[in-house]
């Protein structure tokens, strides 16, 4: 081996190596989050009759969903921030966290709404409370990736991953794990991990200030486009979550949630790394540094293709030694593999796609994206209606996944243009 060849074998392991670190950092927080919700479905498929494990799974679909709206209306902004200036303006921050206390109202409504009709108002009440955490929390970190880094978010996520799982585990092993306790401790858990963010954040958050009237050219030039992006993504991916939860209802959903269930730590993990990889390539597209961009692309690419692959082979060996964990009595063994299998492929084609997507955001390309969404919702709708009235809930599943490779293959097609109209 010569000595150029050293060198060059070196520099590739050292950045196979700095690639490791930056994913494995920035997924450190959401493994802690994946596996408390994976470890809570599991406990609420133990100890909770079908009807409810089926709400609280339809729960984590609601809110991830109100998430990714948060990201569209006040995330979106701090990255198109960052493409303009160095350091984001106060009076823009001063409006972006009056913004999110309105985002945080509206998303414990939403979810009140959607739970009210089926569970105690009380526990509709600790939900809609929970989705307000949440929603505050998801802000925090996506603040704090752009100004100070990962290492808050990853204590936030160890904080809230650690009282879930707990108090859970608590409740589970005492037989006293019930609808309304589930819905205690997950409110709880969530409102422990917002001070992580530190007492300036919350000062700053909860300040008198910034002027909503102020959002209205945010609204108009990026998060218009950005939030109705997400909406038809949210029509893509989760069609059927809603639509056989209503037309079925949860103890139906209970199924498609259970065959899921493996898929949980892939489908997570995923939906956080782009909060880091998103800043870091608007970042480079800012400098100019167009090849470091792309070059964020296909490590981004790698590391998803990981995550995914890691995810199969967990799924593979709790089915192999620890079936009993899964495959409750009343539930059909054929039919939760079925909907597993289709989840695995539904979210490798996401993976595939998840990187190009993170580019187009970070570009700045919203309204691009929103119209890359529109025919895959539209897709999902028609097939996974016409899906679950012909032939039920588990083969609705391959309209999402119908929607999603329309997705993709015009997120691709927005890729290569994106590339030709800047060099």
């Amino acid at each position: 081996m010569t000595l150029a060849e050293a060198t060059l074998g070196h520099e590739r392991s050292g950045r196979l190596l700095r690639t490791a670190w930056r994913y494995g950092l920035s997924a450190a927080g959401p493994v802690l989050v994946s596996g408390a919700h994976f470890a809570a479905a599991l406990m609420f498929l133990r100890a909770l009759p079908p009807a409810q494990f089926g709400l609280l799974s339809f729960l984590f679909v609601v809110v991830p969903f109100c998430l990714s709206a948060s990201g569209a209306l006040v995330g979106a902004p701090l990255v198109t921030a960052i493409k303009q200036a160095v350091a984001i303006d106060p009076s823009d921050l001063a409006t972006y966290l009056k913004s999110n206390l309105v985002i945080c109202a509206l998303a414990a409504a939403i979810v009140f709404a959607l739970t009210i009709s089926q569970a105690p108002m009380a526990v509709a009440l600790l939900l809609a409370g929970y989705a307000a955490m949440m929603a505050l929390r998801w802000f925090a970190r996506c603040l704090t990736y752009v100004t100070d880094g990962p290492v808050r978010p990853i204590l936030s996520d160890l904080l809230y991953g650690a009282t879930l799982t707990v108090g859970l585990l608590g409740l589970f092993v005492t037989h006293r794990l019930s609808l309304q306790s589930a819905a205690v401790t997950l409110a709880v858990a969530a409102a422990l991990a917002v001070p992580a963010f530190g007492l300036d954040f919350l000062r700053k958050q909860f300040r008198p200030g910034g002027s909503l009237l102020r959002y209205g050219a945010v609204w108009r030039d990026v998060t218009r486009w950005s939030l109705m992006g997400v909406a038809l993504t949210e029509m893509t991916a989760n069609a059927h979550a809603y639509l056989v939860t209503f037309v079925a209802g949860p103890a139906a959903f209970a199924v498609l949630a259970l065959g899921a269930l493996l898929m949980r730590p892939a489908a997570l993990v995923l939906s956080a790394l782009p909060d880091l990889e998103r800043p870091a390539m608007a970042r480079k597209l800012a400098a100019g540094d167009k090849s470091g961009a792309f070059r964020s692309v296909k490590e981004f690419r790698t590391a998803s293709g990981a995550v995914w692959l890691a995810t199969i082979l967990l799924a593979g060996a709790v089915l192999m030694w620890f079936p009993h964990l899964i495959l409750k009595k009343g539930y059909d063994e054929s039919q939760v593999l079925a909907v597993l299998a289709i989840y695995a492929a539904i979210v490798a084609v996401r993976t595939l796609r998840g990187p190009e997507s993170v580019f187009l955001q970070a570009a700045g390309e919203f309204k691009a994206l929103a119209g890359a969404s529109l025919w895959s919702s539209v897709t999902s709708l028609v097939v996974t209606f016409v899906l679950l009235v012909l032939a039920g809930p588990i083969v609705s599943l391959f309209g999402i996944l119908a929607g999603d490779v329309v997705m993709t293959g015009r997120i691709f097609g927005l890729t290569r243009r994106w590339r030709l109209a800047h060099g």
